[in-house]
């Protein structure tokens, strides 16, 4: 897996917004994240301006316009940012985070059984039956 910068929250949002449907114009992004953000066109420029330096983004030119994509998929960002946040959060240490979210209540009876089948297909693709 390629190495990402991190992105900020703002980031993620037009990240988000970039893969539920890209390519997109500023003009597109701007109808779309405004509604909820506020953001004019000139915030959402400065955004992608950051994160075309960051290699999250790539744009082609489609006549004045540029046409904004990811430069990576969702999958690969969210696996990454997940890394950080156990590394610099939990020293890299899973057993610590789920720890701490069970003694803190944080999880509802249904994120339980999602995690238990999770780890359950964990371990036999990994073979350990």
């Amino acid at each position: 897996m390629a190495e990402h910068n991190s992105l900020s929250q703002s980031e993620w949002r037009v990240m988000e917004a970039l893969w539920d449907r890209a390519p997109q114009t500023i003009k597109q992004l701007t109808d779309v994240l405004n509604p909820d953000t506020g953001w004019s066109k000139h915030t959402i420029i400065s955004f992608l301006n950051r994160m075309e330096t960051k290699g999250a983004v790539c744009y082609t030119a489609q006549g004045r316009a540029r046409a904004y994509r990811p430069a990576y998929p969702r999958e690969e960002a969210t696996l990454a940012e997940s890394e950080r946040f156990l590394s610099r959060v939990f020293r890299g240490n899973l057993g610590l985070m789920v720890s701490s979210m069970v003694e803190g209540k944080a999880l509802q009876d249904e994120e339980i059984d999602e995690l238990l089948e999770i780890l359950r297909r964990a371990k036999e693709e990994a073979g350990h039956d």
